[in-house]
Order: structure tokens, then C-alpha cells, then sequence
């Protein structure tokens, strides 16, 4: 399958970004450098291009009954204008991706939106219309993947910075709302969310404005190594590494995401996952803070003092903010209490490390 690209590829490699392969898209790692464009967004203000992310909406009488059927939070609880993270599990409470759902605002043809990771839009469009019609309801599902570009405004100077380039009402937009405007001319939909910590915005604008839109808001340009960092900083989940149900089946109790499983409604997957809320999970992800000096990385195995295999890493780096090496790892249970000492073998060197109850940053 030949690589997607980005609506902004072209302006990328001419402003000399470096690219990666994600989900299948190539898109771009670092403009200037990692700590440069994650030091931007915790300081003042950072745009990512995220048009990798999918964009799958979900019309008509029975729109919310099936989104409500396969995700775990509770849709018919949103109004429009308002979204929500949920995870989309299998029946066995495995999850298969994480998202946000969108009831989407005004006038809007579609009734629902919802933004699969990348590379899944494909796969959850088809899960959609499958169980639609195994359900007998009535909905239309469209994959608008390549309808949307979609761009991040993260840090606290992201409301003055994009305030600058629309007629939305940024103040009156609360967090996991979404509005209807023109950013730059383009007509968009702005939404109050982000995989940063920060104060922020995702905007989907139309394919073709995207690079209209992207020079409008004209600040730091960050990729996917800032976007990484500053996600574990917080503690943020990363589909197919801190989870994936080939390589790392894990259920939203293990995830440490069990906020958004609504056992009072009826998804795919609730009854496992009753009996893993009841029973407790055997495992769950925890933070990690090294003392020793190293870099903990992703497959590390995790130690006891004494050399006992206890688990593994999904996620690591070096924080730029706060200058230590972090982690998540998932660990027994009984090990998610923070200040709890355990190893981690880098490079086949045992590091001591501390439990740290994410997100890193208070």
C-alpha cells in the first residue's frame, strides 16, 4: 500500500521537516527540534499537523444508538456542540482504538463525527457499518478521512494565536466543546481538545484550505517527537504502543482509561469489562520515574529490586520539561502505588526507578 500524505506534505518538506512513518502516513518528526518545539507549546504556542488522524461520520435516526453500541462512554449524553473520549473495545473488553466523538454543532448534515488514530479510520468505518447492519439500524457511516486536514493549536498562547484567524468565540467554547466558524476564510469546525496538557484546539478544515488555515495561525511548527513527549509528560495513551489488540491487548481498567466505560449503558464488550471492575484488573499502567541515569524505551523489561520479572515498558523518554527519564509500564496491581522501587534493564543494565502515579507534570 503506497504511503498517505498529508494535504501539508509538500509544505512540510520544503520548510525542511523530517518524516516518519505513522499508521501509514508520512508525516513530519521535527522542524527545528524536539525540545525547541515541546518547549514552544509548554511556554507559548505550537500547531501540529494531525490530518493523520481519521474523521468517520455517523448520520441518521439511528446515528447515536449505534455509536452508543460501540464505544464505551455515553453518547446520547452529549448535546450538539459537545464531545467525548471513549474507547471502541471488542467483546471481550479488548480495546481496539480510543477516540473522540463529536455531537456535532448547528446545522451540521451529519450528526456525529468521531476521530479513529492513524491508519484505523478504514477499520472502524467497516466496524461501523457491519455491526449497522447486523443491528438492523438505520444510520449512514461516511470515512471523511481524506475530506479533513486537521490541525493541533496547543499552549497556553493558543487562544490569543488562534483568536487572531477566526470568528469563533474561543472564550465560550468549553473544554471537549466543538464550534462551527471560519478560521482564515475556510469554513471549519474548532474544537477545545488536545494529546498536549495544554490549553488548545483541534481545528478540521476542508482538505484543500489546509495549508491556507496552517500559514494563517503561523507559529512554531511541531511533529510527532513533540507530540510524543508531551503526551507522555501527561501520561496520554499512545494506540498500538500502550495498547494494540495484536501486540498489547489491554482493556480501559488496565489502561488506567476506566472513566470512560459507562457500565449503565450497553456497548460491545460491557459485560467483560463489568467483570473486570468488579474483580479489579490483574494489571494496570503505571508511571515510572527513573533514578538512575538511562532512558527507558519502549519492550524494557520492568524488575523488582530483587531481579523478579514484573512487567514491561510501552512508552518512554526523556522529559524535556522536567529533565528525568519517564515511563509507562504495566505492572501487577499491587505495584500502582507511587514511591514504589522497582528496575528497569536498559540495554541489559538494571536502572532504579521509582512508581509515579501519571501524569508527570501536576
Amino acid at each position: 500500500m503506497d504511503e498517505r500524505r498529508s494535504p501539508l506534505a509538500d509544505a512540510h518538506e520544503a520548510a525542511g521537516a523530517t518524516f516518519t512513518d505513522f499508521g501509514g502516513w508520512a508525516m513530519p518528526v521535527e522542524f527545528d527540534s524536539i525540545r525547541t518545539e515541546h518547549e514552544a507549546v509548554r511556554e507559548a504556542v505550537g500547531v501540529f499537523d494531525v490530518s493523520h488522524m481519521g474523521e468517520v461520520t455517523v448520520s441518521g435516526p439511528d446515528a447515536g444508538a449505534l455509536c452508543q453500541r460501540l464505544l464505551t462512554n455515553d453518547v446520547p449524553a452529549l448535546d450538539p456542540g459537545e464531545a467525548q473520549y471513549a474507547a471502541v473495545t471488542d467483546e471481550s473488553g479488548v480495546m481496539l482504538d480510543d477516540t473522540v466523538i463529536y455531537d456535532l454543532p448547528g446545522e451540521a448534515t451529519e450528526d456525529y463525527l468521531f476521530v479513529p488514530n492513524a491508519g484505523h479510520d478504514a477499520e472502524m468505518a467497516t466496524r461501523w457499518r457491519e455491526h449497522r447492519d447486523e443491528w438492523d439500524l438505520e444510520a449512514t457511516v461516511t470515512n471523511r478521512t481524506t475530506d479533513y486536514g486537521m490541525l493541533a493549536v496547543q499552549g497556553p498562547d493558543a487562544p490569543a494565536r488562534l483568536g487572531e484567524v477566526t470568528d469563533v468565540d474561543l472564550l465560550d467554547l468549553g473544554r471537549f466543546a466543538v464550534g462551527s466558524g471560519t478560521v482564515a476564510g475556510a469554513d471549519c469546525l474548532v474544537a477545545r481538545t488536545g494529546y498536549t496538557g495544554e490549553a488548545g484546539y483541534e481545528v478540521l478544515c476542508p482538505w484543500d484550505e489546509t495549508e491556507t488555515v496552517w500559514d494563517a495561525i503561523d507559529c512554531q511548527p511541531c511533529g510527532l517527537g513533540a507530540r510524543d513527549t508531551l503526551r507522555l509528560e501527561m501520561g496520554f495513551l499512545l494506540s498500538g504502543q500502550d495498547f494494540d489488540p495484536a501486540d498489547e491487548p489491554r482493556n480501559p481498567y488496565e489502561a488506567g482509561i476506566e472513566f470512560c466505560v459507562k457500565l449503565d449503558t450497553e456497548f460491545v464488550g460491557r459485560d467483560a469489562l463489568e467483570g473486570v471492575a468488579t474483580e479489579g484488573p490483574a494489571e494496570k499502567l503505571t508511571g515510572l520515574t527513573l533514578v538512575d541515569r538511562g532512558v527507558p524505551r519502549h519492550g524494557y523489561d520492568v524488575e523488582t529490586p530483587d531481579g523478579d520479572h514484573l512487567g514491561h515498558v510501552t512508552s518512554g523518554t526523556m522529559s524535556p520539561t522536567l529533565g528525568e527519564p519517564i515511563a509507562l509500564a504495566y505492572l501487577p496491581a499491587d505495584y500502582t502505588e507511587p514511591d514504589r522501587m522497582v528496575r528497569v534493564v536498559v540495554r541489559g543494565e538494571p536502572k532504579k526507578a521509582r512508581t509515579t502515579a501519571p501524569p508527570f507534570l501536576s
